[in-house]
């Protein structure tokens, strides 16, 4: 397994470590409840360094992304990030991204772990206009420090103005004493908070200094097992459970980052997403909360009140912040309408559910 460069420091502080797309990575500190309250409530600290980052340069990069991705890159400014998906030439979706707007013609994608190669392979095989692209995740950590109280907790270790940073803007200054640090006002928990991106060789220093400037605000290190739950709360999509390479983004919920214009927006994939749109969808990604006692897993079959089977689950826990049994999954059409009750086979018993509206939890 690959490691991040705060591995050991994970280990120190006691976190249950796995494997997660090839990465030993601390999944619980000190309980998924605990973790999730922190970030909701106060602040927490997150290690995101398997997370994977393209460095693409040059006068035709934005073109290449334009190709590659399915939102409009020609509305960035410099100093804005993107989300996005890369879609493959049936409509599904290779990966979903960030795509950040450096300077000069620069961009950095960050892309999911478990798909580093296979969205570099893909972003290659369409760069016929030579640009220069780097894969620098290695060297790359990445820190995600999420939750009301981080803007007071990042402050005092940085020159850069952060309570004007606005949603989906970054900038690159000093962190701790670190030069050259990106932070980006983005996150997926939906409680707030920043990415911050930098060199692995100051990975202790960032962390520690994150750590001791949060303790008067209750900062808890926090693992990807929280980070779930977190994500699952707003509804946001984790790539290999509610998208993949056969989900269509329009089934997904993600229409708003698909620009079908007609223009500049050529991307892979465009004439088969429009095909579909034409036709219409044959099935949807909506969001329940069982009425059942019951928690809903990845997988689950969802029928209807016949018991036919009309979909499965995608993604489901008990969410800690709204104290329910919440769940996200692919139904067939005819059964996606909000307010209506669909069941959800645990172990051949169908438990009602009801389709209700993204996101669960409500700040």
């Amino acid at each position: 397994m690959k490691q991040t460069p705060l591995t050991e420091k994970h280990r120190q502080l006691g976190a249950k470590m796995a494997e997660f797309a090839g990465y030993e990575m601390p999944i619980v500190y000190t309980g998924i409840n605990d973790e999730h309250q922190a970030v909701r409530e106060a602040v927490g600290l997150f290690d995101v360094s398997h997370m994977g980052e393209f460095i693409l340069k040059g006068p035709n990069a934005a073109d290449l992304i334009q190709r590659v991705t399915s939102n409009d890159v020609y509305k960035l400014q410099p100093g804005q990030a993107q989300y996005s998906c890369l879609p493959n030439a049936e409509g599904g979706i290779v990966d979903d991204l960030l795509v950040y707007y450096l300077e000069d013609g620069n961009y950095m994608l960050v892309v999911n772990a478990s798909n580093i190669q296979k969205d570099w392979d893909w972003i290659q095989k369409h760069n016929t206009q030579q640009v220069e692209c780097y894969e620098v995740s290695d060297q790359t950590s990445l820190l995600a420090l999420q939750g009301p109280k981080a803007l007071e907790v990042l402050q005092p270790l940085t020159d850069l103005n952060l309570q004007d940073m606005a949603y989906y803007t970054f900038a690159k200054g000093k962190v701790a004493g670190v030069p050259q640090v990106l932070v980006s006002n983005t996150g997926y928990t939906g409680s707030g908070g920043f990415e911050i991106y930098f060199y692995n060789k100051d990975a202790a220093t960032i962390w520690d200094a994150l750590m001791k400037s949060g303790a008067a605000h209750g900062i808890k290190p926090c693992g990807l097992a929280a980070r779930d739950t977190l994500r699952l709360e707003m509804g946001f999509c984790l790539y290999g459970n509610d998208i993949d390479d056969t989900t269509s983004p329009l089934e997904a919920g993600l229409g708003w980052i698909t620009k079908l214009q007609a223009g500049n927006n050529l991307f892979t994939g465009r004439e088969a997403i429009l095909a579909l749109k034409a036709k219409g969808l044959s099935r949807r990604l909506v969001a329940f909360e069982l009425l059942d006692r019951g928690v809903p897993r990845h997988d689950y079959p969802i029928a209807d009140a016949q018991g036919t089977i009309i979909g499965k689950v995608t993604s489901g826990t008990m969410g800690p912040s709204v104290g329910k049994a919440i769940g996200m999954g692919y139904v067939d059409q005819g059964h996606t309408a909000e307010g209506s009750t669909i069941y959800v086979m645990v172990r051949n018993k169908p438990l009602a559910a009801q389709i209700v509206k993204l996101p669960f939890y409500k700040a």
